[in-house]
C-alpha cells in the first residue's frame, strides 16, 4: 500500500534529495527554498525543518553539495542568478541558512548546473543561455564563499568554429561519478539551442599534465549532431570495461558506451548501443541507481520509467510509475 510520506508547498518548482536520502531541498514560485528532514526514521516521514528566502523569482534547480562539504545547496532562479546557501549555527543561535556566495553573472543565465570532486578540490560547472561553460573551483574547503573560475570555454569539439550569438533554452551537466586516484575528472554536457555546434552532448576531461579542459568525446550520430539534447546522465561504473552513458534527444533516449583508452588524438570511443522510446514529449530528467544497472526517466508526459539491460545487453522497459491523483 502506497503511504505519504511528505507535503510539498504549493507551488514547488523543484526537488533535491542530499547525498543520504534523509534531506530534501525544494524550490518553489515565491523564490524561497524548504528544507524537509525525516524526523523519525521508523515511520520514514518528513517535516519542514526550515523555509529561507533565496530570490524574487522563481527557483528553477537546487543542487546540494558533496556532503564532505557540510550541508548546503546551490540554487538556480530564472532570473538566471546562481547563489550558494549553507546551514550553520553562530554562537548560541539555533541552526539556520545563510548566503555564502552569490555568482557573478553578465546578460546572460545560468541553465543548468552541477558539483563534481577531483584529486585535488571541489569544482562546479556552469551552463549558461549563451553556450559558454564555466568551471568554477573551490580554493578553501571551509569557506564556501571563496571560488575562483578555472576554466570558461564553449560546448563544441573543433575549437575553431565560429557560429553567431547562440540563444540556449536549456542545458544538462552529469559528472563521472568514479572518483579513483589516478582518474581525470570528467563530465559531460549536452544544450537545447539554436546552434547545432553546441547541441550535441561532448564529454569533457581535464588535462592535469596542461591544465585545460579538452573535449574527449562526442556522443551523436553524424546525422544526430544537430538534435537538441533535454538530459544526460552518467552511470556509476561497478567494473565495466567501458563508461556507460544516457542522453535524451527528440528521437529518444541514447544508450552509449564510452571507451577508457585514448586513441593518438586523445579520443576516446563511442558505441551507441540503443534507442530507447516511451516518452510522450520531452524526457526531462534522467538517474541512475547506484549500481548503475537500472536507468530511471522523467518525462514532460509525468511518467517515470525504468530501464535495464538484459543478459545479452538488450535494453528494454522494466517498469512504469504514473502519477495517481487523490479523488475530488
Amino acid at each position: 500500500m502506497d503511504k505519504l510520506i511528505l507535503t510539498l508547498d504549493k507551488g514547488t518548482t523543484c526537488t533535491a534529495w542530499n547525498y543520504s536520502g534523509h534531506r530534501l531541498a525544494a524550490g518553489s514560485t515565491d523564490g524561497t527554498v524548504a528544507i524537509y528532514d525525516s524526523t523519525d526514521p521508523v515511520s520514514s516521514t518528513f517535516n519542514c525543518t526550515s523555509r529561507f528566502k533565496v530570490q524574487e523569482s522563481s527557483i528553477l534547480k537546487v543542487v546540494w553539495i558533496p556532503p564532505e562539504y557540510g550541508d548546503a545547496v546551490a540554487c538556480i532562479a530564472t532570473d538566471g542568478t546562481l547563489s550558494l546557501w549553507e546551514e550553520v549555527a553562530q554562537d548560541t543561535e539555533a541552526l539556520h541558512w545563510k548566503l555564502c556566495k552569490c555568482f557573478e553573472r553578465n546578460t546572460s543565465q545560468v541553465l543548468d548546473i552541477q558539483f563534481g570532486d577531483s584529486r585535488t578540490s571541489l569544482k562546479l560547472v556552469a551552463a549558461y543561455s549563451d553556450g559558454q561553460v564555466k568551471i568554477f573551483e573551490l580554493l578553501d574547503p571551509l569557506e564556501l564563499e571563496k571560488w575562483q573560475v578555472q576554466a570558461e570555454f564553449q560546448n563544441i569539439i573543433d575549437l575553431v568554429s565560429k557560429f553567431g550569438n547562440a540563444s540556449c533554452s536549456s542545458a544538462s551537466i552529469s559528472w563521472n561519478p568514479q572518483r579513483g586516484e589516478l582518474q581525470q575528472s570528467s563530465f559531460i554536457l549536452g544544450f537545447s539551442s539554436n546552434s547545432p555546434l553546441l547541441n550535441s552532448s561532448k564529454v569533457w576531461e581535464f588535462d592535469q599534465d596542461h591544465q585545460r579542459w579538452l573535449p574527449v568525446a562526442e556522443l551523436a550520430s553524424p546525422e544526430d549532431k544537430s538534435d537538441q539534447v533535454f538530459a544526460v546522465a552518467w552511470a556509476p561504473n561497478i567494473g565495466r570495461p567501458y563508461e556507460l552513458i544516457a542522453v535524451a534527444t527528440n528521437k529518444g533516449i541514447a544508450i552509449w558506451h564510452l571507451g577508457s583508452n585514448p586513441d593518438s588524438n586523445g579520443r576516446l570511443s563511442t558505441e551507441k548501443v540503443a534507442v530507447l522510446s516511451g516518452h510522450d514529449g520531452e524526457v526531462q530528467q534522467m538517474e541512475w541507481d547506484m549500481s548503475g544497472m537500472t536507468l530511471a526517466s522523467t518525462g514532460s508526459d509525468g511518467m517515470v520509467k525504468l530501464w535495464q539491460s538484459n543478459l545479452n545487453g538488450v535494453w528494454h522497459e522494466q517498469a512504469i510509475l504514473a502519477p495517481v491523483f487523490p479523488e475530488q
